[in-house]
């Protein structure tokens, strides 16, 4: 089947440019849409005119789907995302998947119901044949995830390069046995955090040992489990690099349990820098994201979709940056 993206590619123009020939809505030069026709009657291809007049019932919502609402780090996020909205005059649906696929999936079908102007994921384990499809006649915007190969406009942090730069500042600090506690590892930011990682130590000549990489789930349960696992090793590693905050809490938590103490036997590294990072005891060093200019670049990319407007690029990257606290101290034993 022909889809409105095929005419795009062939006319070599935008989806929303494509979209605006056929509703004739919005200034097009007459050139380009000569273009925008040309490859249409050669496609062959067939509006879906059910979809387009769906998208004419304007709902005034936006669906948010969160993976775990509980991660207060997905709260700066909205709040960027509520700041456009409200200024818009548009109001947040928020779904929680507790990151289940079957829940998510289901998210999907109350945008093809027309119960929301458009979506915005802030996880990208749903099945991207799935999303790809239903954004070629609904607006969906990714934000802290990303889709490898996918034309969704995505707004995230480059996580291998920030990784990578909270390893090397272990590393700095003389820390050759390095533990890492990733997130699952079926999430795209998990992976390229653990890519972070591995590709530090390597630069470094780091010996990587597989029973210094732990799998977690981004909860604070998660990081105090896994700690005590590392902690049981023969030779333990003498820093950890948690993937997320509340991790590095839980890692924390376990040390102290276990009668030592943060930096002075163990130094800590998170990431997210959320709020209670900086309150924790130690101070928490960690990478910190810019949650609310994500949230507020992923909404305003959405309104743009949801006018037909132009969007230039389709991947958004903002900087991340790593902030020192008390966590972390140079390495006091032999490697």
């Amino acid at each position: 089947m022909v889809r409105i993206v095929d005419v795009a590619k062939k006319a070599k123009v935008s989806t929303a440019t494509v979209s605006r020939v056929i509703t004739n809505s919005g200034t097009v030069k007459k050139e380009t849409t000569e273009k925008v026709l040309k490859a249409i009657k050669e496609l062959n291809y067939q509006p879906n005119l059910l979809a387009r007049q769906l998208r004419k019932l304007e709902t005034k919502t936006i669906l948010v789907i969160v993976p775990d609402i509980t991660n207060t780090f997905f709260s700066k996020v909205l709040r960027g995302i509520e700041a456009v909205a409200s200024e818009k005059g548009y109001q947040i649906l928020l779904g929680d998947t507790d990151n289940k696929d079957v829940k998510e999936s289901g998210y999907l079908n109350m945008l093809r119901q027309k119960n929301a102007d458009g979506m915005i994921l802030l996880t990208a384990r749903i099945d991207h044949q799935l999303v790809d499809i239903l954004a070629k006649d609904y607006p969906v915007v990714l934000a802290c995830e990303y889709t490898a190969g996918s034309e969704i406009p995505t707004v995230s942090i480059d996580n291998i390069g920030s990784a990578t730069r909270a390893s090397q500042y272990l590393i700095d600090l003389g820390h050759r046995r390095i533990g890492f506690i990733s997130g699952p590892l079926n999430s795209v930011l998990s992976r390229d955090r653990l890519i972070g990682f591995q590709h530090a130590m390597l630069q470094n000549r780091g010996l990587i040992q597989s029973s210094y990489i732990e799998e977690g789930d981004f909860t604070y349960e998660s990081g105090f489990n896994k700690m005590l696992q590392l902690l049981a090793l023969d030779k333990p590693p003498t820093a950890i690099f948690a993937a997320n905050d509340e991790m590095a809490f839980g890692a924390i938590k376990a040390i102290k349990s276990k009668g030592y103490s943060v930096p002075e036997d163990f130094s800590v590294i998170g990431f997210d820098d959320i709020k209670f990072a900086s309150i924790f005891e130690p101070p928490l060093t960690t990478i910190a994201q810019p949650a609310f200019d994500i949230g507020f670049n992923a909404m305003e990319l959405l309104m743009k979709l949801i006018n037909q407007e132009n969007i230039e690029k389709s991947l958004f990257i903002l900087n991340e940056q790593l902030v020192i606290r008390d966590s972390c101290a140079p390495c006091r034993l032999e490697p």
